[in-house]
């Protein structure tokens, strides 16, 4: 299905949370250096230790370069501690993700596919980089990826480039947009070393409101 993320590019992404084609350089559309990084992460990790559950809708738009015009999908993404994560897809087709104890559970149309997380080492990797992603725990591993800290008037920017060299075949570079007010990620924005890039805009965002556990079941 074209018009929607594939599970291996999903979990590259997951879900979460504007690349280069979009944001070449930290001195356009208004973003400059970040001026108060160590801010900037204390903020970011006391939202994260505060917040159980996240509710978001959320417009994917989807650049390739083989296609004129760009792919647009819609759904909603739900989060609930501990790295329980359901990104189920609505227009222009149903799809449905969902990561929750230790298992990756994928329903498209009719097929159901089910996996286990410590069955590959890049599962693992994607499961830890979309829960990082969505809760900025991302940001600790600085020895996986090189990170350069941006803001404007209303965003901080966080530009990831990974440093392995099974993470890069995938992704050449990840933006992480968080909101100025709560430090929760408004947008994440991935590039492909081809040039290609996905972008997951979150929209109508509510915090640590009440998700049973049932929502993340594969039944």
């Amino acid at each position: 299905m074209s018009t929607i993320i594939k599970p291996v590019a999903m979990l590259a992404a997951g879900f979460l949370l504007i690349v280069t084609a979009i944001l070449p350089a930290s001195g356009q559309q208004g973003y400059s250096a970040m001026k108060d990084v160590e801010a900037f992460k204390r903020g970011l990790a006391s939202m994260s230790s505060s917040t159980r559950t996240i509710e978001s809708d959320f417009v994917q738009e989807k650049n390739l370069s083989v296609l004129a015009g760009k792919i647009i999908s819609k759904g909603h993404f739900s989060f609930r501690r501990e790295n329980n994560i359901r990104w189920e897809y609505l227009q222009p087709y149903r799809y449905l993700i969902i990561i929750s104890g230790g298992k990756i559970y994928i329903r498209e149309e009719s097929a159901q596919k089910q996996y286990d997380i410590q069955s590959s080492e890049m599962f693992r990797q994607m499961n830890t980089f979309i829960s990082g992603c969505i809760q900025g725990d991302i940001l600790k591993n600085e020895s996986d990826f090189g990170i350069t800290y941006l803001e404007n008037a209303g965003e901080y920017m966080v530009k990831l480039v990974p440093k392995s060299p099974s993470m890069r075949n995938m992704l050449s570079e990840v933006q992480l947009a968080f909101d100025r007010g709560d430090f929760s990620v408004i947008r994440i924005n991935m590039v492909e070393p081809g040039g290609d890039y996905t972008r997951i805009d979150f929209l109508n965002k509510k915090l640590n409101t009440d998700i049973p556990i049932e929502k993340f079941s594969f039944q």
